[in-house]
């Protein structure tokens, strides 16, 4: 599905966020990337898609190359990454259907989009998203209207309208309380489950990337230094992500899930 090989990235700063990073996905799995701040995980994700122009490397999705793509072709491919965002991204003085309908402006022209016209199946779809996510009647709230587990569901929904191929999601969870964050990570693992697409999480709660991960990859200093099941991360794992900590607490131990 998705094939990263020797992604690297520089900014004009002289700053190297990313050094050769590689990584494949054949399947359809959460992956949750742990990593300090300033670790490359936010440019990695945004280089996937080019919202972060990398400096080398390749990125291919489903066989197309990403990173030689200009103009047209590249918004036709980025329409198969959902990209679900750690401030939301949404236009606060619309209305939940008009954010998440958003993310069809790709496929309807440049006449309908100017005037919101779509099609009546994916504003059925949009419906029934929304009904999925918990916000059955909310969509004629305006954005500034919700709080921030509703703002993030909607960016879940626009992501998903998009019938991508893979779910790109940064920090889904920061500046929601402990249950809410649950909330939204089950319900990207479950939708991402559902529609059989693999979902790449940077997050920074360790625990809840492994409740919730298949797979957890670890980034320092813009190298991927691990990478591996969730049941694999241990004290000795998180020191080498992070730094040296007292762990115990916060991993996820293996006896915990035999009980």
């Amino acid at each position: 599905m998705l094939s990263v090989k020797n992604l690297d990235k520089t900014y004009p700063t002289g700053q190297h966020a990313l050094k050769g990073c590689s990584l494949d996905i054949d399947k359809a799995q959460i992956v949750s990337i742990f990593g300090p701040s300033g670790a490359g995980k936010s440019t990695f994700i945004r280089c996937i898609n080019r919202l972060v122009e990398p400096s080398g490397g390749e990125v291919i999705l489903d066989g197309l190359e990403i990173t030689g793509l200009k103009g047209k072709d590249l918004h036709k491919a980025r329409r198969q990454m959902g990209m679900i965002f750690q401030e939301y991204n949404l236009i606060e003085r619309l209305t939940v259907m008009e954010n998440v309908l958003s993310g069809r402006l790709g496929y309807v022209g440049l006449f309908n989009a100017m005037f919101r016209h779509f099609p009546q199946d994916t504003v059925d779809e949009a419906f029934s998203l929304l009904e999925r996510v918990g916000l059955k009647g909310y969509h004629n709230q305006r954005a500034d209207a919700l709080s921030g587990g509703q703002r993030q569901r909607v960016g879940i929904v626009r992501a998903l309208i998009q019938h991508p191929k893979i779910l790109l999601v940064d920090e889904p969870t920061s500046g929601l309380d402990p249950k809410t964050a649950m909330i939204i990570m089950k319900l990207i693992k479950d939708l991402a489950i559902e529609k059989g697409i693999p979902a790449i999480i940077n997050i920074h709660d360790v625990k809840l990337g492994q409740d919730y991960a298949d797979r957890i990859i670890g980034m320092t200093d813009g190298v991927i230094v691990f990478d591996g099941p969730p049941s694999k991360v241990t004290a000795e794992t998180l020191t080498m992500i992070y730094g040296e900590e007292d762990w115990s607490k916060t991993i996820r131990k293996v006896e915990d899930e035999e009980e």
